[in-house]
């Protein structure tokens, strides 16, 4: 086993992620192992399409982090696996149907699923998506899981209202987005943390240390996403460039790009927002980092990551709290 003391912030963003998933590896085979039994159905468009969605690629982070914090508690079960298998349904069905609301063509570099089987078809795979996850809850016998995942799944849907209601507004203030994608994002970061506290039997103090690392590891993650809209390559990213800006998504880098460009800066980025248009991407760019947008979402990504590392700091050194915090200096130095 590679030793934690190699793998700090100072390695690249694939090694810090590439020690996690070796830890992990066992249980990540069994993990997939249980989401190509759960996906299985007597009707042949739900096996397709979810099996297609499933294995699209990803970096299974979401159940990666529960695998790993109740690998750090010490736990020597394996429901950690049906409910890492869990988080990941619940994720492809957001997925499904965030791209049928935003009408995406392309998801992690090749056609989405409402591209190749239609809107229809994806909004209802994600909801058996959705309703098998719960059906595997019900199994782990925890009303502690179900009480949080159904939390969170309430919470996810607001975000993805509020983040509907906010598109093309460029009043959108900081405070409205980083509310949006606590709900949107950093929960099921939360809730995949928290569960690994949860099935490992820990105390309240352990549970709500390891749900605010997730919380701070998911703000980080998203901050670090909207950042990439302006500064990554379609072939990183798996999307096209300006992809937010044509969907009129008002992210961190517009609203503080709007805060303090000039008159003229301003203008052109809320005329992007309002008609949710790419057409000036190359003068969005400019703006930007002109105005220090980017390197204050960036500094802001950053500081959530340092507090998900210093939440862990109750825990006893392992390799897996390592993981953990590798995790978090991953998602504020990865490209993609």
């Amino acid at each position: 086993m590679t030793s934690a003391k190699q793998k700090d912030a100072s390695a690249s963003a694939d090694q810090l992620l590439e020690f996690a998933v070796s830890l992990a590896h066992e249980d990540m085979l069994a993990v997939n192992q249980t989401i190509r039994k759960q996906l299985d159905s007597d009707i042949a468009l739900i096996r397709t399409l979810g099996a297609y969605v499933v294995k699209s690629g990803g970096k299974r982070l979401r159940p990666l982090i529960l695998l790993l914090c109740a690998r750090a508690c010490n736990y020597r079960g394996d429901q950690h696996i049906t409910l890492a298998a869990v988080i990941e349904f619940i994720h492809t069905a957001t997925l499904l149907h965030d791209d049928v609301v935003d009408s995406s063509a392309m998801r992690r570099g090749q056609p989405s699923a409402n591209d190749v089987w239609g809107n229809e078809a994806s909004v209802l795979v994600g909801d058996f998506l959705y309703s098998r996850a719960f059906e595997m809850m019900v199994e782990t016998d925890l009303m502690a899981v179900m009480e949080i995942m159904s939390s969170t799944t309430n919470a996810i849907a607001e975000g993805e209202v509020l983040q509907l209601l906010n598109a093309h507004s460029p009043e959108t203030t900081e405070q409205v987005y980083l509310d949006t994608i606590h709900r949107k994002t950093a929960k099921l970061f939360e809730s995949a943390a928290w569960l690994g506290g949860i099935v490992s039997g820990q105390d309240k103090a352990v549970c709500k240390m390891l749900s605010e690392y997730g919380v701070y590891l998911g703000t980080a993650f998203q901050l670090v996403d909207d950042v990439m809209d302006y500064l990554s390559t379609s072939e990183e990213m798996g999307k096209e460039v300006g992809d937010d800006l044509a969907e009129g998504k008002p992210t961190l880098p517009l609203i503080q790009a709007m805060a303090n460009g000039t008159p003229e800066q301003v203008a052109i980025v809320k005329k992007a927002i309002e008609n949710g248009e790419r057409d000036q991407i190359a003068e969005i760019l400019k703006i930007v980092h002109s105005t220090g947008a980017i390197d204050y979402t960036l500094a802001r990504a950053h500081t959530q990551a340092e507090k998900a590392v210093q939440s862990l700091a109750p825990l006893p050194d392992s390799d897996y709290k390592q993981a953990l915090i590798n995790l978090a200096h991953f998602s504020v130095s990865r490209n993609h």
